[in-house]
């Protein structure tokens, strides 16, 4: 994709309210980055709107409808990346553009993975924090037991990284991560080396722009299974219930 520092990796489903916006909000405020959208078969029309920026710094990919999933979106966006580095983010503006700018520098500082902190989570409901503080914990566990290095916002979807390094993770673990799931970077710190460096950004988590939110059920049991071992069998149980 070029010599540019680095790309933009905007996994979309069904983002045809926020992703021309999107995109076009990220090109102006980063001219030299590249934007990636990753599209899990959204069929909504969100690939005619990025045609409409004719924009080559701007790439649509509609991906297999055989390998679904946020986090498989998210390591394809990484394996097709040719850029130095990365930086994954939602499209919907829950995850501000103006945050990239500082991710970025983490990285250029020296940081193999940039961590976006949510500061302000007010703009989740009560139920969505509880769940989200929940997953945080049990992963916290899980890669404590495997003696990696953790963040403070394990759930984070706002995230960068070296792209080598994660590139390298995904083909030597690829098997074992979760590409149905949804939390990409608990992956990559579980499947990471023990020493990854990690740096921390703090942005304002927002209010989505246009369309509705995934969470559901399913992204709960996802994060639940990823937890190893008393998630799997939580997961298990909770699954049974009605």
């Amino acid at each position: 994709m070029g010599d540019s520092s680095c790309t933009v990796i905007l996994p979309t489903y069904k983002e045809a309210g926020n992703i021309q916006k999107m995109a076009s909000y990220l090109r102006e405020l980063y001219p030299d980055f590249f934007v990636l959208i990753m599209d899990d078969n959204s069929g909504d029309g969100s690939k005619e709107l990025i045609e409409e920026l004719d924009d080559p710094m701007v790439r649509f990919v509609e991906r297999d409808p055989g390998d679904r999933g946020l986090s498989a979106s998210i390591f394809q966006g990484i394996m097709e990346t040719g850029t130095e580095f990365f930086i994954n983010m939602d499209s919907d503006f829950q995850h501000p553009p103006e945050a990239v700018g500082p991710a970025f520098k983490c990285l250029l500082d020296g940081a193999d993975l940039c961590v976006g902190i949510r500061e302000d989570r007010t703009a989740l409901s009560p139920i969505r924090w509880l769940a989200s503080w929940g997953a945080h914990f049990m992963a916290a566990m899980t890669l404590w037991l495997r003696d990696k290095k953790k963040s403070n916002d394990i759930m984070s979807g706002f995230f960068g990284g070296r792209t080598e390094l994660c590139q390298s993770i995904i083909q030597k673990y690829g098997e074992g991560m979760d590409r149905r799931g949804f939390k990409a970077l608990f992956d990559l710190l579980k499947f990471g080396p023990s020493d990854i460096k990690i740096c921390e950004t703090s942005f304002v988590f927002g209010k989505r722009n246009a369309g509705e939110s995934k969470l559901n059920k399913t992204v709960i049991l996802s994060v639940l299974r990823q937890c190893e071992p008393f998630g799997k069998t939580m997961a298990r149980v909770a699954g049974r219930l009605k």
